[in-house]
């Protein structure tokens, strides 16, 4: 398990969050940090994998900025296919039954749409669209929020998406036939969506994400939903966002057997670093390739196919595999594989997840590779954040509105 030394929070009083969430499909918990640090308090958090599971849990214990969720959150160990809000809750049930839900956030499985697979989309059995407006129907919650990759945006989805739209909003669609089907639609507005890039926020990666977000009638009425603005005008660079835990990796060993070459080695990472990210202004800086999970099928963990590996060389980072982490690499004596490759060290999974946006204190259960699945995976929180923000700016607004206040 990885672990850091957690900074003390701003405040050490409870947080009573205003408004609250329900996250299908959470993984290692990316969307739900940044929801979290948006206002919102979560009532459940519905996860698959079981390595995943266990850092939620691990971290809602561990972590006092998230003691609300310690009594009224429960992170459930479920296929969502099978996930039934109002029998399944037991921490947030009174909470659910009394005020209802704000928010129904989920980001669904990506295979289905992403442009490294085969782009089933419904076809896929892994397309998980169809449960998330089943949740939707069942809870009315009085937002939606729904996650995935750019490739949901193609062309050869926009039947898909207007399906989608339809069972929302109400409206029409052409189904497979050809035909042209109508939909009552559950009552909701899409205000929007769109494609929001990672590295606009401050996350040192490319990692474009499309995110749909829709309000239940009567919570938009005569509002306006404001898309995020980008919070950066410039990429944080991976030079800039890795320098301090690079300098620790290799300052282990600058006073030993290996310190010239330690030292060697960590100017040669960082100026190459530094050159790509000089060679980049203005094109999107030296920001990293988008990170990926890879899948449980097969071996141990890499950063990518050729061309990601490719692009993590020119930032002086080697592809090939994760490394073990400053204590481990010490013990088990792996400074060659590590830290040492002709084409420059490997990321650590601490790394990896500074790469996607996670806080430093965030820990991670299972071993290295399903450390890793589960930060490749993830939503960056600070996207998460801006858009959750967004949402809480209706919210609040329809609460003004309606006297609620």
């Amino acid at each position: 398990m990885t672990r850091t030394t957690e900074p003390k929070p701003a405040t050490g009083e409870r947080r009573e969050p205003a408004f609250t969430s329900i996250e299908i499909c959470a993984g290692a918990g990316g969307q739900a940090i940044g929801l979290h640090q948006a206002g919102f308090g979560h009532l459940a958090l519905v996860e698959i994998d079981e390595y995943a599971v266990k850092t939620l849990r691990l971290n809602i214990e561990d972590h006092e900025v998230w003691s609300w969720e310690r009594e009224h959150c429960d992170v459930l160990s479920a296929d969502v296919t099978k996930f039934e809000p109002r029998r399944d809750l037991d921490k947030g049930a009174d909470l659910l039954a009394e005020k209802g839900l704000d928010l129904l956030a989920g980001g669904v499985p990506c295979p289905p749409f992403s442009h490294a697979g085969k782009q089933l989309g419904k076809h896929d059995e892994r397309d998980l669209f169809p449960r998330m407006l089943q949740l939707v129907e069942k809870l009315k919650p009085r937002a939606v929020m729904i996650e995935n990759v750019r490739g949901i945006m193609d062309p050869k989805f926009s039947d898909y998406r207007d399906w989608i739209r339809a069972r929302l909003e109400g409206g029409t669609y052409r189904a497979d036939d050809g035909q042209t089907v109508r939909e009552d639609g559950l009552g909701y507005t899409v205000c929007k969506w769109d494609v929001l890039e990672a590295s606009d926020f401050g996350v040192p990666q490319l990692r474009p994400r499309a995110i749909l977000v829709a309000f239940r009638g009567d919570v938009i009425e005569d509002l306006k939903y404001e898309w995020p603005a980008p919070t950066h005008e410039d990429p944080v660079s991976v030079a800039e966002s890795l320098e301090p835990s690079m300098r620790e990796r290799y300052g282990r060993y600058f006073n030993g057997v290996h310190g010239e070459r330690a030292r060697d080695r960590f100017d040669r990472w960082l100026e190459k670093a530094r050159e790509r990210d000089a060679e980049l202004k203005g094109k999107g800086g030296g920001i990293a390739p988008t990170l990926v999970g890879g899948s449980k099928k097969h071996g141990g963990a890499d950063l990518g196919p050729s061309r990601a590996k490719a692009a993590w060389k020119q930032l002086g980072i080697s592809g090939m595999g994760v490394a073990n982490d400053i204590e481990t690499c010490e013990k088990k004596a792996s400074e060659e594989r590590d830290l040492f490759r002709p084409d420059g060290p490997m990321l650590t999974v601490r790394q990896a997840a500074i790469i996607q946006g996670f806080p430093p204190e965030w820990d991670f259960s299972g071993g290295k590779t399903a450390q890793y699945r589960q930060v490749g995976n993830a939503f960056p929180p600070p996207v998460a954040r801006a858009v959750g923000k967004s949402i809480i700016e209706v919210l609040k607004a329809a609460r003004e509105r309606d006297g609620k206040d």
